[in-house]
């Protein structure tokens, strides 16, 4: 099975707890006012890969020590068999290193790493088809991206989104940070030699901190040309 991705990344420090695989799938309808990956909005963009090869990421970055999975995009519910199958996978690759276990420590005491899917969707507007898309993820951020209502909230990047535990790992890895308010750097910047960004941000900026940063950028001489938040 395919699917089309922007990109992903290891180790994701800003998008759930702990270090992380990010997969960002391409391709979003809902197209929020202010989001900062507009990059990610056209289903034609990105690059086709296979389920397998996103698993095989996956399990390297276990061998590497990875606390979770960051799935987010995009929309990855408007892909839903792929993001089923990169799930279903990704829980049994988890639960073998892991020791079997999914419930919070596998054999040897070995934390079984989390599932953490983003969508813009609420719950409610879900078809079946996509609620059996996340039937393996452990924990769901849902709801719109909505500029007028900042927020402090840990991994959200307004008010009115909420974590979501799904599964007793998901509760026990979340339901702590359900109300906790970031405390420390909520973007992750990483220098991409090998592509034309160049920069690339990974996590959700506080209101004015993306113009903050072009400000900064502009006064240490250094020019940021077509940012993914601009239209």
């Amino acid at each position: 099975m395919d699917v089309r991705i922007s990109g992903t990344h290891f180790p994701l420090e800003a998008l759930g707890p702990g270090r992380r695989l990010g997969v960002w799938f391409q391709g979003c309808s809902l197209a929020c006012a202010g989001c900062m990956s507009r990059h990610t909005w056209d289903a034609r963009g990105g690059t086709h890969v296979s389920v397998s090869a996103l698993l095989e990421l996956w399990g390297e970055a276990l061998e590497r020590g990875a606390e979770g999975l960051t799935v987010s995009g995009g929309e990855p519910l408007q892909q839903p068999d792929a993001l089923a199958g990169l799930l279903a996978g990704a829980a049994g690759l988890r639960d073998e290193a892991a020791g079997g276990s999914a419930a919070g420590a596998g054999a040897g005491g070995i934390a079984a790493a989390d599932l953490l899917v983003y969508t813009g969707y609420e719950l409610d507007e879900l078809t079946e088809h996509q609620v059996a898309a996340l039937q393996h993820a452990d924990a769901v951020v849902t709801g719109r991206f909505r500029v007028a209502e900042p927020t402090n909230l840990v991994w959200r990047g307004s008010a009115n989104q909420r974590i979501r535990p799904c599964t007793p790992l998901g509760v026990v890895r979340y339901t702590p940070h359900q109300e906790r308010e970031s405390t420390g750097a909520r973007l992750q910047a990483v220098v991409d030699t090998g592509t034309a960004m160049g920069l690339r941000l990974y996590g959700v900026p506080l209101r004015g901190e993306l113009a903050e940063l072009e400000r900064r950028s502009k006064r240490a001489g250094v020019s940021l040309s077509d940012p993914s938040w601009r239209p």
